[in-house]
């Protein structure tokens, strides 16, 4: 990979060019390396997809988990113009036409992202104003160490509303599905 330059918008099709090997995130045409998962990334990871997954299954939305490509357009960009590719640990997609080789071009209703030092900044700022903008309905931020969950939901103005916040004893009714219930207890249970 040739090395990235510090003043050049990168887009997706730069993004597609970039050995598998490293993986990045890039917002508003800026590219981040991401470094691997920790193992309560994973556990918490895991039985989340598992949860969503049982519920989704033989119904018309699915549960992807990372590594997956979610490219978000402005409204001006064509798919290979797109600035801002992220890797969300989950995202829910009900919108088949959208998924494309290792990835969703949209607009996901839900996506979930679990935070580590690393990443903490760029999921608190960047990714949330990204999600907001876009119209993503519900975006939750997990803390792992706090064992915290904190959602936000689109409101009618199309901003997010202060966030509902959630502990491990709790459960979340999910806006978008009228009946699905996540329970928080198993999710941080081996953390």
């Amino acid at each position: 990979m040739p090395l990235l330059q510090e003043n050049r918008k990168y887009t997706y099709a730069d993004y597609k060019q970039w050995p598998d090997e490293e993986k990045y995130e890039i917002i508003d045409g800026v590219p981040y390396m991401q470094a691997a998962p920790s193992w309560q990334h994973q556990s918490i990871s895991a039985e989340l997809v598992t949860q969503f997954s049982n519920y989704l299954r033989n119904k018309s939305c699915k549960v992807f988990h990372a590594p997956f490509d979610l490219s978000i357009p402005n409204e001006k960009e064509t798919e290979e113009e797109t600035t801002t590719v992220v890797q969300p640990d989950i995202v829910v997609i009900c919108d088949k036409s959208g998924l494309k080789g290792t990835g969703y071009h949209g607009t996901p209703p839900l996506i979930v992202e679990i935070l580590s030092p690393s990443t903490a900044r760029r999921d608190k700022l960047y990714k949330l104003n990204k999600y907001e903008l876009a119209g993503v309905k519900e975006y939750w931020m997990i803390e792992p160490d706090l064992k915290l969950v904190s959602v936000f939901k689109i409101q009618d103005n199309k901003k997010y509303s202060r966030p509902d916040m959630y502990t491990e004893e709790d459960s979340i009714e999910v806006s978008i599905f009228v009946d699905l219930i996540i329970d928080l207890k198993p999710v941080f249970d081996f953390t």
